[in-house]
């Protein structure tokens, strides 16, 4: 894969910051655009702008076959069907939607088949201490919510997984375990296959926050057996506001529907209404068109130059990342473990804090990520208030982590540590 080559798909890099070139090394989270995607939103508003699904005129229905064949697209890059897809402002709204949609189950909401997602006092939801806040809090709310019992697997000094404690903690009242594929804060791809193993063995269902897997991994969520799956357009070279939530397709028909309003019914009489099925009973209003016709294009770039070459150029990356940090004295890095990844490095600075390290390497044209990520309670367990997160993609190259490493170099110093 020829990363510099590609760059020129990417204008905004073609730039200096503080009179050097820029280095685009926080792409964990928010990714650069290339310009077909951006050609491609352009298009849709100077040509068929228009509401979807709404309409008998001709702009309204080429809108709405470029908004389905953006849902059939994206689906297929994730090993879905279409109608498994269902879209979302990103991540974060999926998350949100399946933990009130269990909720709404919960207190008898819903078609009889939402039944078997109710949760029931001392029933139990099974997160990691690795998660990011999204993937965190909306089960905290729904434990309060329900009067169930929130569980976390621990991770090892490394950032591992504890599978042993894992296999102990999911047991007979667990109902939901939440993960995340790739830790935003690590860079560990996580063992999704043993975690999907203990919660089937146990019924439970599965939902796993896809952010940072969807574009630097081949990824076909089918396969993995997950039941609910998440992640966010402005992360994989698309537009922000635009999001995927994948489902099997049982599982969405038996959730009852969260927001709710227009294009999301069969019928409605002043007393009460009848919902379409999935995936359409979960997108209420006015969705994201332009945003979604942008990811379309987003994914079939990636597809273009291929998710085995982006994986294996950024492992590289990452690779060489960490040679150059072990050897600048006071760094530390958090979750230093053999195994597969993707291009993502946390690290603390002895004597300074991130943000002082952060603006420091801004200040060389080294654009990285400041604080806890939206993971305190993981950088708590490390000891550290925040961290420096480098995060690669597919237009960095071996110049960007040299000129990375060599700045980084150079923080302690500086402040004289």
């Amino acid at each position: 894969m020829d990363a510099a080559a590609l760059r020129a798909d990417f204008p905004i890099l073609d730039q200096e910051v503080n009179g050097h070139p820029l280095v685009y090394l926080d792409s964990a989270a928010t990714s650069q655009r290339p310009l077909p995607v951006l050609d491609a939103e352009r298009e849709f508003l100077l040509r068929h702008n228009a509401a979807v699904h709404r309409g008998a005129h001709t702009l309204a229905a080429e809108a709405t076959d470029l908004f389905e064949d953006a849902r059939a697209t994206v689906a297929g890059f994730v090993g879905a069907q279409p109608d498994q897809l269902v879209w979302t402002s990103g991540a974060t709204m999926g998350l949100n939607l399946v933990a009130y949609s269990i909720g709404n189950a919960s207190i008898g909401r819903g078609a009889p088949a939402s039944a078997q997602l109710a949760l029931r006092p001392g029933d139990e939801i099974v997160t990691t201490a690795i998660e990011h806040h999204a993937n965190l809090i909306p089960w905290q709310e729904l434990a309060a919510r329900t009067g169930a019992v929130l569980r976390h697997i621990p991770a090892h000094d490394d950032g591992t997984l504890d599978l042993a404690a894992a296999a102990e903690i999911i047991g007979a009242r667990t109902r939901i375990v939440a993960f995340t594929h790739v830790s935003n804060v690590l860079g560990i791809v996580n063992p999704v296959a043993e975690l999907v193993a203990l919660a089937r063995s146990v019924g439970a269902l599965t939902v796993m926050d896809a952010c940072q897997s969807a574009p630097h991994l081949p990824l076909d969520l089918p396969s993995l057996g997950v039941d609910l799956a998440v992640f966010s357009g402005h992360k994989m070279l698309g537009p922000y506001g635009v999001g995927g939530l994948y489902g099997r397709s049982e599982v969405l028909e038996a959730m009852p529907p969260f927001l709710t309003g227009g294009s999301m019914i069969t019928t409605v009489t002043l007393d009460g209404a009848e919902y379409l099925p999935p995936p359409q009973r979960f997108e209420a209003g006015t969705q994201p068109i332009g945003p979604a016709i942008g990811l379309a294009a987003a994914v079939r770039y990636l597809d273009g130059v291929g998710l085995e070459k982006v994986h294996a150029h950024e492992r590289m990356l990452a690779d060489r990342m960490r040679a150059g940090l072990v050897e600048i004295p006071g760094i530390r890095l958090l979750g230093d473990a053999p195994g597969e990844r993707v291009g993502l490095w946390s690290f603390d600075v002895a004597g300074v804090h991130a943000h002082d390290a952060g603006q420091f390497l801004d200040s060389r044209g080294i654009a990285v990520r400041v604080g806890h990520h939206c993971a305190a309670p993981l950088h708590a367990r490390y000891g550290v208030t925040a961290s420096v997160r480098a995060s690669a993609a597919l237009y960095n190259t071996v110049d960007d982590v040299d000129a990375f490493l060599d700045a980084a170099s150079g923080i302690r110093p500086y402040f004289g540590v």
